[in-house]
């Protein structure tokens, strides 16, 4: 890989990790400055332009990777949050941080009909801008990663405004769970169709790429759903279980990204479908940061054989490597150089060892 010297080493490891197999440390990503010059991508005149114009985006691509050092088991990627915009014939509204939905009406009073259109206006956009990026990825330059589009539970809330799903889930239970249901699978046609184009040319055509890159030597695929934080586990299983049912079924293992302490009412749920394989998690602003804070949580995922993956800051590495099995985890932390990245991967192999010999 390009831009990581150390790939096949870093692969042999999450390779093991997925299998479950013995580790000397834990599967750590760092990051921390390269040092290299990079010249700065052009300036976006439009929202719309930042998220996506191709050449604005593989230009700033390139600079973050670029600018990092992808150590331990990072994975050089970048974020193509335009993939957003596969929104089941919604209306994105973008802003320089992100990308929302304008609210609309669905006719609940007829059945849902909800497909994928790969010929709509935004979903051409988004195809321009993944072939852009896989063009510049190449063979194996860096991990573009599998479609970036948003499940249609969360979908379906941010385009009907938070409350408005809300209520619809009780008054109209069955039109909303056809709809979910028939949307998940439009959603999954979506991910088949854009698979097919990066894996002609590009080796890291699945797996997650961006914000919490994560690679296993089998297709899985990363879902969520953030509203669920507001729904009771009943409501969870009875809206949200039948849509990771389809991406199971579509995609195989799943990868699932569980957004703050409000969410964590359904991880017994969670740990119940044999198809789920990493849990990631992040903390509400409300919550401290991953850490010691949250280590009888972990033990829980890790107890279920499931992989913990979370981001954490760099002092927070030592107290869960010495307490957590090396097996079902994966660590992402930030180092202020390269020199200290690679003696924190050298000292989690030291934690670990101390950890076994205390007969963890």
């Amino acid at each position: 890989m390009k831009y990581k010297a150390d790939w096949d080493e870093a692969r042999e490891r999450l390779t093991d990790l997925w299998e479950g197999r013995d580790l000397d440390r834990p599967c750590i990503s760092v990051l921390a400055p390269s040092g290299k010059a990079v010249k700065a991508p052009p300036a976006a005149k439009t929202p719309e332009a930042f998220w996506l114009d191709p050449a604005i985006v593989v230009a700033r691509s390139r600079n973050e990777i670029e600018s990092l050092w992808w150590g331990g088991e990072s994975i050089p990627s970048a974020l193509l949050m335009c993939g957003w915009v596969v929104c089941l014939g919604g209306e994105p509204r973008f802003e320089s941080s992100t990308i929302w939905f304008e609210h609309k009406e669905f006719d609940l009073g007829n059945k849902p009909n909800l497909t994928f259109d790969p010929d709509s206006p935004w979903c051409r956009k988004y195809e321009t801008c993944l072939r852009a990026m896989a063009e510049a990825a190449g063979k194996d330059d860096f991990m573009v990663g599998s479609s970036g589009g948003l499940p249609a539970n969360d979908l379906f809330s941010m385009q009907m405004g938070t409350e408005k799903f809300l209520m619809n889930l009780v008054d109209h239970p069955e039109w909303m769970q056809a709809a979910i249901v028939q949307g998940g699978e439009a959603q999954a046609k979506a991910a088949h169709y854009y698979a097919s184009i990066t894996r002609q040319k590009h080796d890291f055509w699945y797996g997650c790429a961006g914000w919490m890159p994560f690679w296993a030597p089998k297709p899985f695929h990363p879902t969520q759903s953030d509203v669920s934080c507001m729904l009771s586990p009943e409501m969870y299983v009875e809206f949200v279980k039948p849509e990771l049912d389809i991406c199971a079924g579509e995609h195989g293992a799943v990868w699932y990204h569980l957004d703050g302490s409000d969410a964590r009412q359904h991880l017994p749920t969670l740990l119940s479908l044999p198809y789920l394989r990493v849990v990631q998690y992040t903390p509400t602003p409300s919550e401290p940061p991953n850490g010691p804070a949250h280590m009888e949580f972990y033990k829980q995922i890790q107890a279920a054989g499931r992989i913990l993956h979370i981001q954490l800051p760099k002092e927070h590495v030592e107290p869960l490597v010495r307490s957590l099995d090396p097996r079902f985890m994966m660590l992402h932390t930030w180092c202020e150089s390269i020199a200290e990245g690679q003696e924190l991967l050298a000292a989690a192999k030291k934690w670990t060892d101390a950890r076994r010999i205390c007969g963890h």
